[in-house]
């Protein structure tokens, strides 16, 4: 499973970024795919996911109410919208799928199979 995430970029804090991840050679019907991000000497850490058969999302309550994770236009993709940025999201964000994941897993980042390259985001003051 190739996963690729894109999206990233240099924006300015309460500006928007759309971040993509795309799987090749399938879809992710059955699986949980999940977006953490990592900063410089900080442990990865759970930003969204999204049970991509059944809709079902979570967040991270640092990102309730700015960030939302949905399918994407294709079976294969899933995007996390991110609104009013704050220099604290500065990160690189990666996406990540399982297809067997239980719910107190979702938010692990070793419960998950596999991994995308990070894609960075960083928000000026």
């Amino acid at each position: 499973v190739q996963l690729q995430a894109s999206g990233g970029g240099l924006v300015q804090a309460g500006d928007s970024l759309r971040l993509s991840c795309a799987v090749s050679g399938r879809t992710f019907r059955g699986y949980t795919v999940g977006w953490f991000r990592q900063s410089p000497g900080k442990e990865r850490e759970f930003v969204a996911a999204i049970k991509w058969t059944y809709r079902t999302t979570y967040y991270a309550d640092s990102v309730k109410g700015r960030f939302t994770i949905s399918k994407g236009d294709a079976e294969n993709t899933v995007v996390l919208q991110m609104n009013s940025l704050k220099p604290e999201d500065t990160a690189a964000y990666y996406c990540a799928a399982d297809q067997h994941l239980i719910l107190s897993s979702i938010m692990t980042p070793d419960q998950y199979d596999h991994w995308g390259q990070g894609t960075q985001v960083t928000v000026s003051s």
